[in-house]
């Protein structure tokens, strides 16, 4: 009935039909439904089940774990906070909960998804709807059709972001994101940055007072106290006799409680176990590139042990933390295996995507040690990649042309 209904209307979108100028908002909802009419059916065309549309969505499958955690973790912290007395909760969440027979101040796991749910959803809801208007906009402008890109971008957004940000800044965070970062270039597939990173980028350099710092940490938007700061924060205002005294105590989270992601942070970022399930689904459908996810971990593993071995003496109290500490705490697994990952943005030969990802692991840590004001680096760490990963494909391509040029003559 749904196929039916679909094909009858379609001619009202087509060219001469009274709204053919909505003809990408058609496309869009009959191609998410249905698999799309215009096929290859020559054999001289190589033919795949997958397309762009399947390929963002397994990438959202992916994110499930991290979504999960987006829900769970920020009800744990928060009501973790109104136990300590640190936060009240909105009238409109103190609604909700009560309509639904919770309580805030317990720590169940119901009460914990339930309340992160109403922290996480706004937010999601925000980003769909503006970026989505923003997609249909220019598509309908070009007269183009509406690109699956921001399927995936509408889902990473939302997880960088902490839980008590104003909602016109996510607004405001994403319109930058689809129409600076993506749509002035051409729409998906010509952007050489990363929209969600690009979106949470100029929030951070145009508002840094709502997207770093104690307030990152948590649910709680009225905080007495730095005990709730995020690991990261936390280590990166210690001082140097508090760092060598052990990390555990500087950050008041153990090592299994990071890896987890039961601390502090931003939504749909903490959880590594829950970026590594993610990277498992990825890898097993051929989306991810593992290469890139090696080479971030492994760069930045690196890093972190040469800034570790080289810290006796030093008044820095982020070179005390060791690398095993660095790999689980801030966005790092996150970042390695999702938004590096980028097919668009990402370098595309095989031994550039090594360079590429070695590239971004070394400055995130590198941002994390040096730079005292921005102790999470995987976001600008990122950002340059994208910008160097056409450079990287160049010389791989000219070594590539070398050899081969040796080898003729040869």
């Amino acid at each position: 009935m749904l196929r039916n209904w679909l094909d009858k209307v379609e001619p009202l979108f087509q060219q001469g039909g009274r709204l053919s100028k909505l003809y990408p908002l058609y496309e869009a909802a009959d191609t998410f439904l249905y698999t799309p009419a215009s096929v290859t059916r020559s054999a001289s065309h190589v033919r795949d089940g997958i397309d762009l549309k399947r390929m963002m969505v397994l990438v959202v499958l992916a994110l499930g774990p991290c979504f999960f955690m987006a829900f769970y973790n920020t009800g744990y912290q928060a009501n973790a906070a109104i136990a300590q007395g640190a936060v009240a909760l909105d009238s409109w969440q103190e609604g909700v909960l009560s309509w639904l027979g919770l309580g805030h101040d317990q720590q169940s796991f119901i009460d914990d998804f339930v309340l992160g749910g109403l922290y996480f959803l706004p937010v999601y809801v925000v980003t769909v709807a503006v970026g989505g208007l923003w997609e249909a906009l220019f598509a309908v402008v070009r007269k183009h059709e509406i690109n699956e890109g921001f399927l995936v971008t509408s889902a990473l957004f939302p997880l960088t972001l902490p839980p008590t940000i104003p909602l016109w800044q996510v607004a405001l965070g994403i319109s930058f994101g689809v129409v600076i970062g993506k749509e002035i270039f051409g729409g998906t597939g010509k952007n050489f940055l990363n929209p969600a990173l690009t979106a949470r980028a100029f929030l951070y350099f145009a508002y840094p007072a709502q997207i770093t710092g104690v307030a990152v940490w948590t649910a709680a938007d009225r905080v007495d106290s730095t005990s709730g700061a995020t690991p990261l924060g936390a280590m990166a205002e210690t001082s140097v006799a508090q760092a060598t005294s052990g990390v555990k105590s500087v950050v008041d989270h153990s090592w299994w409680d990071c890896f987890i992601g039961l601390i502090p942070g931003s939504m749909g970022e903490t959880s590594v176990v829950a970026c590594l399930l993610g990277a498992c689904l990825l890898l097993f459908v051929g989306v991810g590139s593992w290469r890139i996810m090696l080479g971030v971990l492994g760069g930045a593993f690196a890093m972190s042990t040469v800034f570790w071995l080289c810290s006796e003496g030093s008044e820095n109290a982020m070179m005390y933390l060791p690398p095993w500490w660095q790999m689980v705490i801030g966005g790092l697994a996150f970042g390695a295996i999702f938004m590096a990952t980028d097919p668009v943005s990402a370098a595309m030969t095989n031994a550039g995507k090594w360079w590429y990802g070695i590239l971004i692991g070394l400055m995130t840590i590198l941002i994390r040690v040096v730079n005292p004001a921005y102790p999470e680096g995987i976001m600008l760490a990122i950002l340059f990649g994208n910008v160097m990963a056409p450079l990287i494909d160049y010389f791989v391509i000219q070594m590539n042309i070398r050899r081969r040029m040796v080898r003729y003559e040869a």
